[in-house]
């Protein structure tokens, strides 16, 4: 496959809304793509108009979902290949997005198996780099592939990438390392990782909030900020652009207001008093944090995105699943009891129906005539194979999205790809790097493109 040109840095190719402390990128608008936006005199960054049925048009979106503790692996692995493939009884969930997502198996992450435990297999997951055993300051990795994807885009947008988590980082040394590396999968530089946000209400002020007030308080709603942008907007846009802005108006709303009401105080984990604004239960957590990056893309304030259901050896209580008692890294180290992989395996599950229900976010916004899903590449997995035996061989990864943009024909998804033994992880990598608009053929310890 002749490769395309990359993309080219630039201005964010959207209009915004703008009032005092706000900022509201928008989705793509038909309307704004064949003219430049001038709302109150103030110019909104309008696309310039595209070629026709150009692909390049549309930019690709790279996000990584990151799940902790690995999987047990006789209910995850496909027992055939190919496009008819059998979903297993942990890929059940992946029935109503099938088409669109890639199996990947035979995927290893060499640099990591010579390290103890979780620490040395969740910190290289993106660098494919070995890290340094340290429980200190003097940590060493890599650059993750995700930060080169987004110094592909610089300029482009907004916010160059988006790091997001669930669980706090605390540092302290874990069997010789330090729990930075298990907290991060988003390395700015080999001795630097990138800062994980956790609390939803902060990623929404990132996303839509230009400014606040000093004491913190929010006393109107971002979109009461911008309503009379808003209103010049609308009056200038064709039916079907109105009616798709006022959708797009209408989600960032909800999501504001299901923010505002988990907002209280969180109860003490281990004694560490939670940050104020996180949720009090892990679902919620996860769906408004989901919600957040599935607005974040179709806006285009972002075309890079990881996030950590959890850290490594997360304990993260899994009770809120029916037969499930315990925490997850508890009954990761299932000693192939069958009442823990029972419980194990119920855990992967849910993971795996929270990238179903992504995707379908995503497949739900349209773009340019097309779904914003065909234009996105979501990475799922671990990277671990089996939590209770700390493997890094053959890993159970996902990959949805068609990655149709910058020129590239769509995946051909809807199939598991097994690749043979010991592939390395990082040709992987190097492909979606590739449709991210990097340049390089290859990254890390990589001898090539995957797809």
């Amino acid at each position: 496959m002749t490769p395309p040109p990359p993309v080219p840095a630039g201005r964010n190719r959207r209009a915004f809304l703008r009032g005092a402390g706000a900022c509201v990128a928008l989705p793509w608008l038909e309307s704004l793509a064949h003219a430049a936006a001038r709302l109150g005199g103030r110019p909104h960054h309008a696309a310039t108009p595209p070629p026709d049925g150009a692909a390049a048009a549309r930019p690709n979106r790279l996000v990584v979902l990151y799940m902790a503790n690995g999987v047990w692996p006789p209910a995850w692995d496909p027992v055939d290949d190919g496009p008819g493939w059998t979903l297993s009884p942990t890929l059940a969930p992946l029935e109503p997005v099938r088409d669109d997502v890639l199996v990947l198996s035979g995927l290893e992450n060499q640099n990591s198996s010579d390290g103890d435990g979780h620490y040395a297999k969740t910190a290289p997951f993106l660098t494919g780099a070995r890290i340094r055993r340290t429980g200190g300051r003097d940590l060493l990795n890599g650059v993750s592939m995700d930060q080169v994807a987004a110094h592909a885009q610089r300029g482009a947008t907004p916010l160059p990438s988006l790091e997001l988590g669930c669980e706090p980082v605390r540092p302290v040394e874990d069997m010789g390392y330090s729990t930075v590396y298990g907290g991060h999968i988003s390395w700015r530089s080999a001795t630097t990782p990138c800062t994980k946000e956790i609390v939803p209400r902060h990623v929404f002020d990132r996303l839509f909030r230009a400014g606040e007030r000093r004491d913190g308080v929010r006393e109107r709603s971002v979109l009461d900020v911008v309503r009379g942008d808003a209103q010049r907007l609308s009056a200038r846009l064709g039916g079907g652009d109105r009616a798709k802005l006022g959708e797009y108006l209408d989600a960032v709303r909800e999501l504001e207001r299901r923010i505002d009401r988990v907002a209280a105080p969180a109860a003490p984990v281990a004694g560490v008093v939670p940050p104020p604004g996180l949720p009090a239960d892990h679902p919620t957590h996860v769906a408004l944090m989901l919600d957040l990056i599935a607005l974040a893309l179709q806006s285009d304030a972002t075309r890079v995105v990881t996030f950590m259901f959890g850290n490594a050896v997360s304990g993260v209580n899994m009770g809120f699943l029916p037969g499930v008692r315990g925490g997850h890294h508890e009954l990761s180290h299932h000693e192939d009891q069958p009442e823990k992989t029972a419980q194990y395996q119920k855990i992967n599950q849910w993971h795996v129906l929270q990238f179903t229900a992504f995707l379908q976010r995503l497949a739900a916004r349209e773009e340019g005539g097309a779904r914003l899903l065909d234009h996105c590449l979501v990475l799922f997995g671990s990277a671990l194979k089996d939590g209770n035996r700390h493997e890094s061989r053959n890993l159970p990864l996902l990959l949805g999205g068609r990655g149709a943009g910058n020129g590239f024909a769509p995946l051909a998804s809807g199939r598991h790809l097994r690749s043979p033994a010991g592939t390395p992880l990082c040709n992987l990598h190097a492909s979606l790097l590739h449709r991210m608009g990097s340049a390089a053929l290859a990254f890390g310890d990589g001898s090539g493109l995957l797809l």
